[in-house]
């Protein structure tokens, strides 16, 4: 069992202190013998594990397994591309997107609802007004396609 102040409870309500603190216990059960910092540790690195296997079966994986070793494979690499690159753009793009789910990183930055017009050789993007995130996806775009620092 850990033991951990409630930070989401402010001290102070107006003038008056908090009668005595609040905390939020954490059971978890393990046989190692590792202190419990220690083994609290791993356990949340598992629940990190967990939802990327959760994330990634509800995308790409879904398909295996197929008949085919090769298509599962196949299908294996391009899903390890993918999801390294969308965790890359959620993490340049805002706090709120390196924390979010590849479906949300795909209905937010990936499937633009813009429009190309190509004019004089030139190719214009346009995005609709008042699209919510227009802000970070054009912070993506400006961050990607940003000219390299001076060495």
């Amino acid at each position: 069992m850990r033991r951990v102040r409630d930070l989401a409870k402010p001290a102070v309500v107006g003038e008056q202190g908090e009668l005595f603190p609040v905390w939020r216990h954490h059971p978890f059960f393990t046989d190692t013998p590792a202190p419990t910092l220690e083994a609290e540790r791993e356990h949340r690195h598992h629940a990190v594990v967990e939802q990327v296997i959760a994330d990634s079966k509800a995308s790409a994986l879904a398909h295996l397994p197929s008949g085919h070793f090769h298509a599962n494979a196949a299908w294996l690499i391009q899903w390890a591309m993918a999801y390294n690159l969308l965790r890359a753009a959620g993490a340049l793009t805002s706090a709120f997107h390196a924390k979010a789910t590849t479906a949300t990183l795909r209905a937010h930055l990936v499937q633009v609802p813009a429009r190309i017009a190509r004019s004089a050789r030139r190719v214009t993007l346009h995005l609709p007004r008042n699209w919510r995130w227009q802000k970070a996806w054009t912070h993506l775009f400006d961050t990607v396609h940003r000219p390299p620092e001076p060495a």
